[in-house]
């Protein structure tokens, strides 16, 4: 079985074709990078996929439950989650505190600064396991608005993790982020990788080729190609529509 399946999924604007029947499996296990140029549709994709936005037709499966109609909080609660690109950090509490938040969304309940010892030791104790998988324990008493941009892009892969996610959905994680906090970053992932499920949209190809598995191409709303990096790389048809374009970064 597979971990996430995508049938047909289609998303019109008028005339204007976004999605064009894109069907992908996702392995379990996998980090499974979608690629191509800007304008190709990779975002409303994504959007599709966490249930932020509707399809015209076309099916989503989840562990092989269709969840085509599900609403995001629905999926998430199933453990379908999105990071990156559109984020709720608040950036007047600490990192722990916006972890905290996840941990008491996915149990069901508001945030509560009061309660009982056991359960805010609880959920603290939670909240700290998903700073320590992104790297990010030793900031947890910062105030997000305090934090580096790459610190940022680390607390949102957090949160996301709080909760509990089986597939995650990743949007341009390294968007702004370079150097050092880049390669920090790429090693987080790498360490989570085969623990869960990953699709990752990215346009730095030096961590598209470094993480994944598999990857896929879209461009104009279709996808035109699927397979290790190695041979994405080598493909004539790939080349010409994008990676064209990129060959002095994956040199």
């Amino acid at each position: 079985m597979t971990a996430l399946t995508v049938t047909d999924l289609c998303k019109h604007y008028g005339a204007l074709k976004v999605t064009d029947h894109v069907s992908l499996d996702i392995a379990p296990g996998e980090i499974h990078a979608i690629i191509g140029p800007n304008g190709a549709g990779k975002t409303t994709l994504i959007a599709q996929l966490s249930g932020q936005l509707g399809s015209d037709s076309g099916r989503v499966a989840l562990d092989g439950k269709d969840i085509t109609h599900l609403s995001m909080p629905e999926r998430v609660r199933l453990g379908l989650a999105r990071s990156f690109q559109i984020t709720s950090v608040l950036p007047g509490f600490t990192a722990l505190e916006n972890v905290a938040l996840a941990v008491q969304a996915r149990q069901g309940s508001s945030f509560r600064f009061f309660g009982t010892v056991a359960a805010e030791r609880a959920l603290n104790a939670a909240a700290m396991e998903a700073l320590h998988e992104a790297g990010l324990d030793h900031r947890a008493q910062i105030p997000a608005r305090s934090l580096s941009h790459g610190e940022h892009r680390r607390l949102e892969l957090a949160i996301a993790l709080a909760t509990k996610p089986r597939v995650l959905l990743l949007d341009e994680p390294l968007a702004g982020v370079g150097g050092e906090d880049a390669e920090t970053f790429v090693e987080n992932l790498r360490r989570l990788k085969g623990r869960l499920t990953m699709v990752l949209i990215e346009h730095d190809m030096d961590a598209v080729f470094a993480l994944a598995d598999r990857v896929s191409v879209l461009v104009y709303g279709r996808i035109i190609a699927t397979g290790a990096p190695d041979a994405i790389r080598s493909d004539p048809e790939v080349r010409a529509a994008y990676l064209g374009e990129e060959e002095q970064e994956i040199a």
